[in-house]
């Protein structure tokens, strides 16, 4: 282990986070009823235009107006790239309640981006008095992005999550697809005349997971566009979370359900992982630094991969 350990990510749930256009009003309130633990309300990409200042009236007027409850309510702001993120940033500081945990900077590509938005927030925190500190959460969905994904990573005590933007990321990458993460037709291997999917998503998710567990940021897998496809979700959300990602966003109220299936460990895993710890607790109680559970060795090493799932499922049950 190094002498520099690891920070601790933020401990809360951060399975599913559902994402509605701010421009859409009549959906707030269905999901704030939702099972997601985390609220996106959008003002970039689903939001066209002409639209873009209605929908920061909207999700101004319902940080003010609508009942939350427990969830932790992000707002995506415009890109830096544009005439209406700054805009956002005051009118949402300025205006809107306290009630705002949160906002997501799309398409990060370098710790400057993080500096600019960190330096007006709390400019802006400061004016205002505003009690609770907003958070921050980026998406890496660029060639840069990805390219300076450490730097991004430790450019805020703010930062709170990075997640995957799969389409995006595909077109700055000049990748030939059109899919909206999953798996593509033409990425695979031929053996023996048969064909293999492998996933094009893998390489950029594990270095996603590496920069936030050094940092101490919530690694999250991001969207997949065909929502009529329950398995093909599943199938992702299950390679996301063996990676170490702790959950998923949901584009359509179905796909909530789904991510919090997979994010959540079941009784019999978090089970297995208490008999995992209670069994190598026995171990060193008589001297021994490894021991067998149900025929495989387990060692010191077992029961850190153990508390992982014990601490997630304590903590959703905290929720």
């Amino acid at each position: 282990m190094s002498f520099r350990t690891q920070p601790p990510a933020p401990a809360r749930p951060n399975r599913c986070q559902l994402f509605g256009p701010g421009s859409r009003p009549e959906l707030f309130e269905k999901m704030a009823a939702s099972e997601a633990d985390v609220i996106n309300l959008d003002l970039e990409d689903s939001v066209g235009p002409d639209d873009k200042e209605t929908a920061r009236r909207n999700v101004i007027a319902a940080s003010h107006d609508v009942g939350w409850g427990n969830k932790y309510l992000s707002v995506r702001i415009n890109g830096l790239d544009g005439p209406h993120w700054y805009r956002d940033v005051v009118d949402l500081l300025e205006k809107g309640s306290e009630r705002i945990d949160q906002i997501m900077i799309p398409k990060a590509g370098n710790a400057a981006d993080i500096y600019a938005v960190d330096a007006l927030v709390s400019s802006i925190e400061a004016a205002t008095g505003r009690k609770k500190r907003l958070s921050f959460e980026v998406i890496i969905e660029t060639a840069a992005g990805i390219a300076h994904a450490e730097e991004i990573a430790a450019a805020s005590p703010r930062l709170q999550a990075m997640s995957l933007g799969a389409a995006d990321f595909a077109a700055s990458m000049g990748m030939q697809t059109t899919g909206i993460g999953g798996t593509q037709e033409n990425y695979y291997m031929y053996h023996e005349g048969q064909k293999y999917w492998s996933d094009p998503w893998h390489w950029v998710q594990a270095k996603i997971v590496a920069v936030c567990r050094t940092h101490g940021v919530l690694p999250v897998d991001g969207p997949f566009g065909d929502f009529s496809d329950d398995e093909g979700f599943l199938a992702q959300a299950r390679r996301s979370a063996t990676l170490g990602m702790v959950g998923k966003w949901a584009i359509h109220p179905k796909q909530v359900a789904l991510a919090n299936s997979v994010f959540t460990p079941s009784e019999e895993a978090v089970a297995e992982a208490r008999e995992i710890i209670a069994a190598m607790e026995a171990a060193k109680a008589a001297g021994q630094g490894a021991t067998t559970y149900k025929g495989k060795l387990i060692d010191i090493a077992s029961i850190k991969q153990a508390e992982v799932i014990v601490k997630q499922a304590e903590m959703i049950a905290r929720k």
